[in-house]
This record gives C-alpha cells, structure tokens and sequence, in this order.
C-alpha cells in the first residue's frame, strides 16, 4: 500500500512528493519518550537512526574510548606503525605524498605536527593538480625516492604499482580508496577498503586512517616506556576532513567529529583559527561549517592555486604565517567560485541537451578546469537526482570527476571501466571518484559507465521523495528545542539533520546576491521564524517564493540555531515548498 503524502503534497515546488513518518516509527519514538523521558522530536530522530532506548544515553553522549576500534584491525597496520617509528628513532629523512584535497591536506598535518613533536621535520610534496594530477607518479616519486629513507602516501597510492616501485625506498601507504585485486609493492599498506579487508571501516577518512596509526604508533612508544604526542589534540584536523570528505556521520565517524568540534572550538590550531577569521564564523564551529565555510577554502589551493597551501596552512605552527596563507586560500576560494559558475552554467545546459532521464548525467569540455569539475559534478547529480560525471579536456585528454546518488556504488564501475581499457585511469570510492579519458573513448566510455550504473538502479526512478520528520508549530522552533535535537548530532553524510515541515505559512522574502533566498514566516500568531534557502534560484523554489503574493506555503527543511548580536535563536534552513 501507497504511503499517504505528507500534508498532501504529491508534488512540491521542487518536483518531490513529501512522506512523513510511518506508522511504527510514530509508535516507536512516542515509546522511547515515555521511557526516557527524553523529548518527542528528539526520540523521533533516534529512531531513524535506529538507536533502542536503552542505548539512547550513549548514543546522545559517544565516548571515543568506546567507540575507537583497535588500529590492528586493519591490516598491516602494526607493520606500518614500527617502521614509522624506526624512520623516527634512527632520525631517517622521511617525505609525505599526499593528495590536494581536506582529507590529503589533513592527513599530512597529522603527520607533520605528530613528526614536529618529536623534533624531526618532514618533507611535503603534494602533487599538483594540472600537471600531475591525483596520485603519486613515476617522476615525483623516484625524486623523493632518491633522497628519502621513507615516503608516507597519505589519501593516496593503493592503486600506485609503478610510481611505488619507482621509489626505490620504502613507502608506506595510509589511504581509503577502494583497492584493486593486487597492491602495490609497497612495505605496507593499510587501508580499510582494500580487497581483502571486510570492509567494516570503510567508512574511514584516510585522516581517520592516519590517526589509528598514530595510535598505534602511540601505543608501541608506550611499550619502550615513551609518552607519545597528544593525540587527542589532534582531533580537530580529523574532524574536518571526515566531514569535507563527506564520510558517513556514523559510528566512530560520529566520534571523532563530535570531539573534534569541541577541540576546534578551543582555537588552539593557528591555522584553523585564521581561516575561521577570514571565513568570519562567529560562533561555535559546526559540522555545516566545516564542509561549507573551512573545507572549499583549504581546498581551493589544490583547485586552482598552489597545491601545497591547504596542508600548510593545517599544520603550521606561526600564527603569522597561518594568516597569510588564510586569507590567501580565501582570496582562491572566491577565484573558485566564479569558475565554477561559468562551467556550472555551460555543463548543466549540455547534459540537459544530451538528456537527464538516463542512469548517467555527464558533460565534457575544452578547458574547464580540473580544480571545478568536481564541485559540478556534485551540482549536477543534485539537480537530476542522478550520478554525474563533468570532464575538463586540455587537448585529447580529460580529466573528470563523478558523483554519486545514495545506493549506487560509482567508484566500483569506474575502477571497472578503467580495467576494461575504456579511461585512461580512474578509482575512488562509492559516492566519488576521479577519471582521465582519451577524447576518442569518451562516448563509449560515458556510454558502458551508463550501463553499468543502470544494473545498480541509477536513474530507475524519478526523483527522490522528500522525507519529512515531524510537523511543527513556529512557536515550537525555539532554541532551546534545536539544542535538544543537535544532541543526536552531528548531522552530515548518512546521517541527516531532522526534517521539519511548516503547514499553511504567510511567506515573506528577499533575494540576496543572485541565487538565495532569505525567507520570514509565521502562522498570523504572533510567532515569526527568519530562515534562508540556499541556491532557491537555481531551482523552482526561488522564482515562486519570490512572487508568492499573499499565497499560502507548506515549507520543508532544517532548524538550526543562529547567534547574532550575543542572541540566539532557531534559523530554519528552507530546502523545499510547496502551495498550501
């Protein structure tokens, strides 16, 4: 049996029908509350993420010591761990390869700072974008090789067979990527998606990865009677790029971006704390702040600048020098932005040519810069509810990046369509990856990717239903109510913020800059919410709101809290709408 609309809205301003709770997740959260106690709404939230409630207060207060899993599950990790500490003991010149994304920046200033701690310096060589692109390869690798004892690959290498042995030295790879049917000859490699591991933490960052093996590092100094570097310390750096690099919000995941909020709170990174003056975040950072405010601005270096910025910025220790490269990294973040908007425009009309009904939406172009491709990627699959790929050619080469929709494993068929010859290379992960292609075999490539994601369900459907988790009243939306709620946070990857539906709201609102929508709205109560609806004229959502009238609106999104002024109240984050 169809599951009733939700407000009967079988189709919203975006094109979505809207479902509100069932039956037995109702009966369940109102079960839960009356055991603990605990609020409805926020019992609500619980169940969704399955959590019973007799396991609601751990859920509600993770401790990492219960949820840290031992380093020596993942395989070769001991290994790694004692000939990192031999490098470190007999004072060997160790290089750190890693990749230009938060995770790669991240991971090498785990390294770096743990290296400083213990009075050696560490070389860093991140490749760059254009003229190497991602990865360890032949010529840089030999370099280092040759003046190096020990080469540390971080978010990078599991499928690096030829630059590894090229090295000539021993290279330790600590990375995330889904790995091939063989490993590279490298003296270990530790990595939670390798093939014959049971991919339990696959759900890792290779920031993640990096600090289990500081942990075990950590633990066998420990063994020789040595106090290691404060790990804890560190957590900040995890908790960014877990969540810039959009791992799933759950488990030891969660974990470790929850305490690593509260160690970025404190202010202590030089580098963090410049960019969150320049990003000119003004309260407590959040996990939204991380992927929307801190993440595209350390980014920005390896998209169109000077690849190496981001992880120097991570890991110095000069408060000078950290706000310079800040507002450096600013100053390409906006760079950014405006190449983006160019190519975003030209991709989004070719695939609407082509066709967006398909289980692939993908378009390709000369001289689209690889540093964006990306960030379009990621638009065009929110815009058609479908996996996307956008290609950037620079004479018969392209290189490209694809994204995924939830269920649809996109780094599986692109290693596959790699190893049938179809692109020149290509890996990464379920929700994304990386490709170059010769321009004579994008159309079959494209093509035999299309039918490989169409056997996993891509583009069966239309669009996705929007899932609603409770109907509120503006006078419930305080403060208080969403600090009760972000009590089962972080909300991120997998693990969505609550939903909140509006019913019958007289809408008033304002375009800001040329794509948002700031929104004030309320019942002719007296209780009024101000809220904002990011890229609303990128969809339907801003034209019709826009020009609403004196109609009547159902609203849909997400509550969280705004400080201004030394006030704070609830904000409501407006995703979709629809005509009461």
């Amino acid at each position: 049996m169809t599951q009733r609309a939700f407000l009967s809205v079988e189709t919203s301003l975006t094109g979505r029908r809207w479902l509100g709770p069932n039956a037995e997740a109702e009966r369940l959260a109102e079960a839960m509350a009356q055991i603990t106690r605990l609020p409805l709404a926020l019992c609500a939230t619980l169940v969704t993420r399955g959590v019973a409630p007799q396991d609601a207060a751990a859920f509600l207060a993770p401790q990492l010591r219960d949820l840290l899993p031992d380093p020596l599950r993942m395989k070769d990790t001991g290994r790694a761990a004692a000939r990192f500490l031999h490098a470190v003991k007999t004072r060997q010149r160790i290089a750190i390869f890693a990749d230009y994304d938060v995770d790669g920046g991240s991971s090498a200033a785990l390294l770096i700072i743990w290296l400083r701690a213990m009075g050696l310096q560490a070389t860093l060589y991140i490749p760059d974008r254009i003229d190497e692109g991602y990865g360890p390869n032949v010529p840089a690798m030999a370099e280092l090789g040759a003046t190096h004892d020990l080469i540390l690959c971080v978010d990078c290498g599991t499928l690096s067979h030829d630059p590894i042995a090229a090295a000539k030295c021993d290279v330790v790879v600590l990375d995330h990527h889904l790995g091939g049917e063989t490993l590279p000859p490298a003296y270990a490699v530790v990595n939670p998606n390798r093939q014959d591991e049971d991919g339990d933490l696959g759900h890792l960052c290779a920031a993640s990865v990096v600090f289990l093996m500081l942990v075990e590092a950590n633990r066998q100094l420990r063994g020789d009677g040595v106090q290691g570097p404060d790990l804890m310390a560190l957590l900040d750096l995890v908790a960014l790029a877990t969540v810039a690099d959009v791992a799933p919000l759950i488990g030891v995941n969660r974990a470790l971006v929850r305490q690593g909020l509260k160690v970025m709170a404190r202010r202590d990174r030089p580098g963090l704390r410049a960019l969150a003056d320049v990003a000119r975040m003004d309260q407590a950072p959040t996990a939204y702040a991380l992927g929307f405010l801190l993440g595209p601005r350390v980014n920005a270096g390896g998209r169109i600048g000077q690849a190496d910025l981001g992880a120097r910025l991570l890991s110095t220790d000069n408060p000078t020098e950290a706000t310079a490269l800040a507002q450096r990294l600013d100053l390409l973040n906006t760079e950014r932005r405006d190449i983006e908007a160019r190519v975003r425009e030209e991709a989004l009309a070719q695939a609407d040519a082509r066709g967006i009904d398909g289980p692939l939406v993908w378009a390709a172009g000369d001289g689209w810069h690889p540093g964006v491709v990306g960030i379009v990627a990621a638009r065009l699959k929110e815009a058609t509810h479908r996996p996307a790929v956008v290609i950037g050619f620079d004479g018969n080469e392209g290189k490209g990046s694809a994204r995924s929709v939830s269920g649809v494993d996109l780094g599986a068929a692109i290693h596959r369509i790699a190893a049938e010859g179809l692109l020149i290379k290509g890996g990464g992960h379920k929700m994304a990856a990386g490709l170059t292609v010769a321009r004579d075999k994008l159309e079959a490539a494209m093509a035999r990717l299309a039918e490989l994601l169409a056997k996993q369900g891509a583009g069966a459907g239309g669009k996705e239903d929007l899932r609603i988790d409770s109907l509120l009243a503006p006078t419930a939306a305080t403060a208080d109510f969403v600090e009760q709620i972000e009590a089962a946070g972080p909300f991120g990857a997998s693990a969505p913020a609550p939903r909140f539906a509006f019913a019958d709201m007289a809408v008033t609102t304002r375009r800001v800059g040329e794509s948002h929508l700031k929104i004030s709205f309320g019942d002719g109560m007296g209780a009024r919410i101000e809220g904002i609806a990011f890229g609303a004229f990128d969809t339907a959502l801003g034209p019709a709101l826009e020009n609403a009238g004196h109609q009547r609106f159902h609203l849909a999104g997400r509550l969280e809290l705004n400080t201004w002024g030394g006030r704070t109240k609830a904000q409501f984050r407006l995703e979709d709408a629809a005509k009461a």
